[in-house]
């Protein structure tokens, strides 16, 4: 029996993603010798790739429970990323309560988080990377962006201890996305004298506003064992709208497919066997475009936070694209190998590989960086602010118990009856009995555009909002997704209907028990206002003071929406 090369490509993948790759290693706790044995990753082939995402910031070990709702729609529904929980260990064969299952979904989260310990770590990513390296000296180190933002230290840096840290690392290559908001200045001051001849930042679809000039490098070329190969970076598309836009003036963004083709088919013409696409697009639009673009053997992707173990394969006009996405907050290691025969990929293997820190020996160096960095800081952020009695976390399409905190804070600080809080995805997780201290705090809103708001909203007003973000997240074209979650909401409750069409999926808008009126003004508290010029209080202002009136924080109610039309969806816990 012969195999054809998508045949044999589509065995490797589901290995990967099952027995092979991790059911027989996931024996682990904190047992002696289980790192071993999880991280025992025979090379493969001859051509390799190390890949991680949207750390933001995040230096020390953490725990970050994924999401119970991520809703796929139209096409999406059913498909990885939109799986959580049972449905997601169930597809890609994890055995529940396993060290992988913990890693991959929310499932028992306080209870395993406290089993197998915290995750991430740049020194213990640092060892990982060493150790994969060891095997494959050839391998790359990609960067997928989101990696400057997200934590008080590199606010409070200017995202240099991310940069040194990412030196240390051993980053090949990045591309970006909350980069840009410290400024277009800063990115080019960063990249011109820090990154230089160390990292390449690269980036096909960012040019200037007046000649379309590239403002980096769209993609690098590099070989190993003798085979050519080529990293395309995909910036996040939308930076101007999920972001301010006064912040990258000079500057286009966008999917831009067919320059993507031209730079596929400029670099094959240079001789790449090879072709990988570093992107931020996200999972969704990333499938989009790998199935409109020709050439791609892989897109190493991020900005959705989905640890996804095993690729998804696209058929395409070339033949096929795996994509992948990386999770987040240091969390994972995605290793690709490539078998690369007669000047094309023959066969591959991926592993993700969850960094699980007290399975890995901190690095000495890296941990020394880390230290330095955070010791002007340390009183700082060690404040505790207060104890939490329930779990919090942020992550899924609607809010979280961190989000619920923010929201009750700013209601409370503002005198208001709404409040508003950006549906980002990035914040750590806090087991129950654990503190809140100011760093854990920083976690969930550190940005360079903090300031609070209060404004008077009309119902109709209101309501528009959040049409808008519901098309953002829902709309059945990946191509219109712009952004984060849904806006996490305090004091009045909703039902969303995902799969209406746009403009007709918010309904049954309550305050107080109360309907909304379409023409009566409410008082909106709100934050990170996109707009130039906005003057507030820090929003870490008002939730340091909100949590240490309380000093206790328990029996959060999450005001989730009621969620009409998506029985049995895989992506709903």
């Amino acid at each position: 029996m012969s195999f054809s090369r998508r045949e044999f490509l589509q065995v490797l993948a589901v290995a990967s993603a099952t027995g092979m790759a991790l059911d027989h290693r996931d024996v682990l706790a904190a047992a002696p010798g289980a790192g071993e044995k999880l991280y025992d990753v025979p090379a493969f082939g001859n051509v390799s790739f190390l890949h991680f995402t949207d750390c933001h910031a995040q230096l020390t070990p953490i725990h970050f429970r994924e999401p119970s709702v991520n809703l796929g729609v139209a096409e999406a529904v059913g498909r990885p990323p939109h799986l959580v929980g049972e449905k997601l260990l169930k597809h890609f064969g994890i055995r529940p309560g396993t060290a992988s299952a913990h890693a991959f979904s929310y499932l028992d989260f306080p209870q395993a988080a406290r089993t197998y310990g915290k995750v991430g770590g740049f020194a213990h990513l640092a060892t990982l990377v060493k150790q994969m390296r060891a095997s494959r000296p050839h391998a790359l180190l990609l960067d997928g962006g989101d990696t400057w933002q997200g934590s008080a230290t590199s606010l409070w840096t200017n995202a240099q201890d991310m940069v040194d840290a990412c030196k240390k690392l051993g980053v090949d290559m990045m591309t970006s996305h909350w980069e840009h908001t410290f400024g277009a200045k800063r990115v080019q001051e960063i990249v011109e004298k820090d990154l230089k001849g160390h990292i390449e930042f690269l980036a096909q679809n960012i040019k200037t506003t007046d000649f379309e000039d590239l403002v980096f490098k769209p993609y690098a070329m590099r070989e190993m064992n003798g085979v050519k190969v080529a990293v395309i970076g995909q910036a996040f598309p939308y930076t101007p709208i999920a972001n301010p836009r006064y912040m990258v003036p000079d500057w286009t963004f966008g999917i831009q497919d067919e320059h993507m083709q031209k730079m596929v088919d400029q670099a094959r013409a240079e001789g790449a066997q090879v072709v990988v696409v570093l992107s931020h697009n996200g999972m969704d639009v990333d499938i989009k475009m790998a199935s409109r673009v020709r050439g791609v053997d892989a897109i190493l992707g991020g900005h959705t936070h989905d640890g996804m173990p095993a690729p998804v394969i696209v058929r395409n006009g070339g033949g096929q694209t795996l994509v992948t996405n990386a999770g987040s907050n240091s969390k994972f290691l995605g290793v690709l190998d490539f078998d690369v025969r007669g000047g094309r990929v023959q066969g591959f293997l991926y592993r993700l590989l969850p960094v699980f820190s007290n399975l890995l020996k901190a690095d000495a160096e890296m941990q020394a960086l880390i230290d330095g960095v955070r010791a002007p800081f340390k009183a700082r952020l060690e404040e505790k602010l207060a104890v939490t009695e329930d779990l919090l976390y942020r992550r899924g399409n609607f809010n979280g118990s961190w989000d619920q905190v923010i929201c009750d804070a700013l209601m409370q600080n503002k005198g208001a009856e709404i409040a508003f809080s950006p549906g980002v995805r990035w914040g750590t997780s806090l087991l129950p009995g654990e503190a809140i201290t100011y760093e854990r705090m920083m976690d969930q809103m550190a940005m360079t555009y903090p300031a609070t708001t209060v404004n008077e909203f009309s119902g109709e007003q209101i309501k528009t909002i959040l049409e808008d973000v519901a098309d953002n997240l829902f709309n059945p074209d990946p191509y219109y997704q712009q952004g984060g979650d849904m806006v996490r909401i305090g004091g009045m409750t909703y039902t969303i209907r995902p799969n209406a069409p746009m403009g007709q999926r918010i309904h049954n808008m309550m305050l107080k028990g109360k309907p909304i009126d379409a023409g009566k003004k409410y008082k909106v508290a709100g934050w990170a206002s996109v707009q130039e010029g906005v003057q507030g209080e820090p929003i870490w202002d008002v939730v340091a003071g909100y949590l240490r009136d309380k000093k206790v924080v328990k029996g959060v109610r999450i005001n989730a929406p009621r969620i009409e039309g998506m029985q049995g969806n895989p992506g709903l816990a």
